[in-house]
């Protein structure tokens, strides 16, 4: 037994220096490889938080955009103008100036629905995808199959 793995050819093969070399060139180019992933790996984690940080740059610019608007606009004499009539009831000259009781001014006002809030609004969009999509899986079910 132990003459016949001495005579293997195989492990001859391992004593050769050409074995060895390409061996050894094989692990070289896998550890390459392996560095290499890594590195395009770590690449594509700091693009993707530059992708992330350049969005919330760009959030806040356009934010301070509005602010600098809304200031220039709280600036102008139309604001002042507004802000006037609508804080301490005055008006222009030539103006006359009515005063409405609040339940006189409701009593005859369109009633407004009130507004949504958003878990409501999430679970209609939810009931509308929903049926849409199963109409629309019937739809083709009734397409394919000739179905009036």
């Amino acid at each position: 037994m132990l003459d016949k793995i001495k005579n293997n050819q195989i492990l001859k093969s391992f004593g050769d220096i050409r074995t060895l070399g390409m061996i050894a060139f094989g692990l070289i180019a896998l550890l390459v490889t392996w560095s290499s992933i890594k590195v395009v790996q770590s690449n594509y984690d700091l693009q993707k938080q530059i992708s992330a940080m350049q969005q919330a740059n760009d959030v806040q610019q356009l934010s301070n955009n509005n602010l600098k608007l809304k200031n220039q606009y709280l600036n102008t004499n139309e604001y002042l103008e507004l802000a006037a009539r609508k804080h301490f009831n005055k008006a222009a000259p030539g103006e006359k100036l009515l005063i409405i009781p609040k339940e006189v001014a409701l009593a005859h006002s369109i009633d407004v629905p009130k507004p949504k809030s958003a878990d409501d609004t999430i679970k209609e969009t939810a009931k509308a995808s929903g049926s849409s999509a199963q109409s629309n899986f019937d739809a083709w079910l009734n397409f394919l199959f000739h179905r009036s």
